[in-house]
Parts: structure tokens; C-alpha cells; sequence
């Protein structure tokens, strides 16, 4: 799947107007200057070739090199910490959010506050990471000043401050937060029609007790597919939400790599993230396997 989704990133770019050559020339250079350039990129051979020495070459750790000259390892290492640190704070918030909402809202069922959660949660999830961000800049920002409305770097490439981080942080997690939360009341709901959770209930066990020991263990499966479901809409949201803040991330370069057509850049930001993704992927089967096969 990661071959063919890598070939269908080749076949895409290449289907865009214009070319890596072009898009990376300097202002007034003349028609052979792009034409060697052209050349030198290797944009004149069949993209399948192109395709095949960048994919043979992967297995050994070369990513290629960028339209710029550059090697594309070197370029990703010095962003990647600050998406991993940004993606994975974002991960954690929102599987905390989304567990403390599912199970407060599944303490009351059909109560104000189930209501309350699955409303919100809706319209939590319903809004894109692009909206969120506008409308946290609006308010956090320009209407009250608390936060800084971009990302500014210091020497090291990081964030200057903490509070950079704020508001990239809740774009990400809002959405996925609503998202995940209507899973763990879903799945809490399911476990709470089961016998052995209606049997903890006539035990006369209270309900944090029923939720925490009874219910939520064999919901762990649903919420664990949920959460790895989030991994992937989490690193889409990041490239535009890092776009939006200027934040120093794998976002910024994959955008400035679409604008320059640089294939071996795209194509290497997706191999990453496609790889991540299958560990967290076989990370939720594992969890799944072991919850349901410890059960009768």
C-alpha cells in the first residue's frame, strides 16, 4: 500500500503545471538555464524512472535530494522535533479530553450532561483545523492579546516561548478531541448493554466503579481504533495549522515543497507520515487482539 500510495504521489505532482525547474528558477533566467536545470533535476527521463531510484534507494535511508540542492534527510531533521513535539502534545490532550468527556458524559446517560458532551462534541468535530485556528487567533490574539498570532524562532529553530505553542496545540486538538469523545461515549454506551457490566450494576457497585473496572476495559478496543483514526487526521491538520502560525514544522516544508514541485520532498514527508501511521494502526490491532482475546 505505501508503494502504490508513493507512486500515486509521483503521478500527481507530475500531472500539476509546471515543474520543479521552473518553480525553483531564479527571476529573469532564460529558457536554457531551466532547461539544464531541467536536466540536472532529472526531470527529463520517465517519471517511472524517477519513481524507481527514489523508491529503491529508500529502504537504505536516502530520501533523495530536493529541487534546491539539498539533501531531503538533512531538510526534515531540523523541523521534525517541532512537529513531534507539536503533534504529539496535541495527541495526548485530545485522548485525555476525549476520555474525561466520554466517561463523565456515560455517568449520565440521557442526562443534561450527555446532552451537553454530544452537542459539543459534535460541533467540535464538525469545524476543520483551519477555521479553529482563525477564529483562536481571533479571540486569543488580535481581541485580547494574551497569545502570539505566529510562531517566532530562536536561535535553535524552536519555538522563543511556550505560549507559541498555545494556540497551534488547541487547533489540533479540538477537533479530534470532539471526535474522539463521541467514540468513548459510543463505545461505553455498547459495554454498558453487556451482562457482565448489568451484573457489576445489581452488585450494587457505584458508577465510577462500574464505568472504570466493567465498562471502559472492554471499550478499549473501539477507543483505541479511534485514537489511532486521529494519528492520521492529526498530521493532515498539522500542515496546515503550522502553515497558519508559521510554526517551524514538517508543514511548513511540505507546503514550500508543493509550491516548488519538488517531488523527493513530498514524497518523503509521505512515506514518514504513511509510516507512522501503520505503527500506530498495528498498535490499536495489538490492543484489540489482546482485550479480546483475554475475554471468553
Amino acid at each position: 500500500m505505501l508503494v502504490v500510495l508513493l507512486a500515486l504521489v509521483f503521478a500527481a505532482i507530475e500531472l500539476l503545471p509546471g515543474d520543479a525547474a521552473t518553480a525553483t528558477s531564479e527571476r529573469g533566467e532564460g529558457a536554457a538555464g531551466i532547461a539544464a536545470r531541467r536536466r540536472l533535476l532529472g526531470l527529463d527521463r520517465p517519471v517511472w524512472e524517477r519513481f524507481w531510484d527514489w523508491i529503491t534507494a529508500l529502504p537504505t535511508g536516502d530520501l533523495g535530494t530536493s529541487a534546491r540542492g539539498e539533501r531531503v534527510g538533512d531538510l526534515l531533521a531540523a523541523p521534525l522535533p517541532n512537529t513531534v513535539l507539536l503533534g504529539s502534545t496535541a495527541f495526548v490532550l485530545t485522548v485525555l479530553g476525549a476520555l474525561a468527556l466520554g466517561v463523565w458524559a456515560a455517568a449520565r446517560p440521557r442526562g443534561l450532561v450527555d446532552r451537553a458532551v454530544d452537542l459539543t462534541s459534535t460541533a467540535a468535530f464538525a469545524l476543520p483545523e483551519f477555521v479553529v485556528a482563525v477564529g483562536l487567533m481571533l479571540v486569543l490574539s488580535l481581541w485580547t492579546g494574551w497569545l502570539p498570532a505566529a510562531t517566532v524562532t530562536g536561535a535553535d529553530g524552536t519555538p522563543a516561548t511556550w505560549t507559541m505553542l498555545v494556540m497551534p496545540v488547541l487547533a489540533l486538538t479540538v477537533p479530534q478531541t470532539g471526535w474522539n469523545t463521541r467514540i468513548v461515549r459510543g463505545a461505553l454506551a455498547d459495554q454498558a448493554a453487556t451482562p457482565h457490566v448489568e451484573a457489576a450494576r445489581l452488585d450494587g457497585l457505584t458508577t465510577r466503579q462500574v464505568l472504570l473496572r466493567h465498562a471502559l476495559p472492554g471499550a478499549w478496543p473501539a477507543i483505541a481504533t479511534g485514537v489511532a483514526t486521529s494519528t492520521g487526521m492529526l498530521l493532515g491538520g498539522t500542515v496546515v495549522v503550522e502553515t497558519l502560525f508559521n510554526h517551524p514544522g514538517i508543514g511548513t516544508v511540505l507546503a514550500g515543497a508543493v509550491a516548488d514541485r519538488d517531488t523527493p520532498v513530498i514524497a518523503a514527508v509521505v512515506a514518514c507520515s504513511a509510516a507512522l501511521i501503520t505503527v500506530v494502526l498495528l498498535l490499536a490491532d495489538l490492543v484489540r487482539a489482546r482485550t479480546l482475546g483475554a475475554r471468553p
